[in-house]
């Protein structure tokens, strides 16, 4: 019994100091990196049609109820191509890797149309869950239509972002079933490359139950030219818990 009490707390510990030392690299590495493209990340809860910019890595912390999902996140999203970019979620509670990725049909706006993949995690035997997106966007408006496959069913996903300039944007979106939510929020640009996201979310179910989310991110140019005014599209990857 001791030595599984033992056990029980070093796992603890070493799992303690492995988020320590991957929030102490990412804060490395946001405080040594370049200045980068200024962009809104946004919307809540739902995946969005338009893809990171090539060259561009997103490193982000997410705190949320663990009624959405694991409560304690990093994410790394980097965009690989105009057409192409990938996703990983770290989670701490349960011990997770989740993957994503998305594809871009069509990407030159105001009509996107991408496919893709969120929430695999072979480490917990989670199926990737396929979604088909399309999207209208303007320089302030941003209207979002799709479908995701979760689990056995399929799911209806709708969004809406207003840009107000470079720095705000308020945003709302919707999943449809009982476990998934609607939810309302804002984004932020402190600065060129740092950026927050904190959202309410109201449940599907018949209790309607409230839950609290945020996102913290900071953005960098990896390779590709830079441009001087960047419009405010990409959002990072919401990663729904396992259905």
């Amino acid at each position: 019994m001791a030595k599984v009490l033992q056990r029980q707390i070093r796992e603890s510990r070493d799992k303690r100091i492995e988020f320590a030392v991957l929030v102490i690299m990412m804060v490395v590495i946001v405080a040594s990196a370049p200045s980068s493209l200024a962009t809104t990340k946004g919307l809540s809860q739902i995946v969005t049609p338009d893809l990171q910019g090539p060259g561009d890595l997103s490193l982000s912390f997410q705190a949320q109820s663990e009624r959405i999902a694991n409560p304690y996140e990093l994410q790394a999203e980097m965009g690989l191509t105009k057409w192409a970019e990938f996703a990983v979620f770290r989670g701490f509670k349960p011990d997770d890797w989740i993957f994503g990725t998305e594809f871009g049909l069509l990407t030159k706006e105001p009509y996107l149309l991408s496919i893709g993949f969120v929430n695999w995690s072979p480490h917990l035997d989670v199926d990737p869950q396929p979604y088909i997106e399309a999207g209208y966007y303007t320089e302030h408006h941003k209207f979002i239509a799709g479908a995701i496959h979760a689990g056995y069913k399929n799911e209806a996903i709708l969004g809406y972002a207003y840009d107000f300039n470079q720095t705000w944007r308020v945003q709302v979106d919707f999943q449809s079933g009982s476990e998934n939510s609607s939810t309302i929020g804002f984004t932020c640009n402190v600065t060129r490359d740092f950026q927050f996201n904190p959202a309410l979310y109201v449940n599907n179910g018949p209790k309607h139950d409230l839950f609290g989310y945020i996102v913290f991110t900071y953005t960098f140019h990896l390779w590709g030219g830079k441009k001087e005014n960047a419009p405010l599209t990409k959002p990072t990857q919401r990663v729904a818990g396992a259905k």
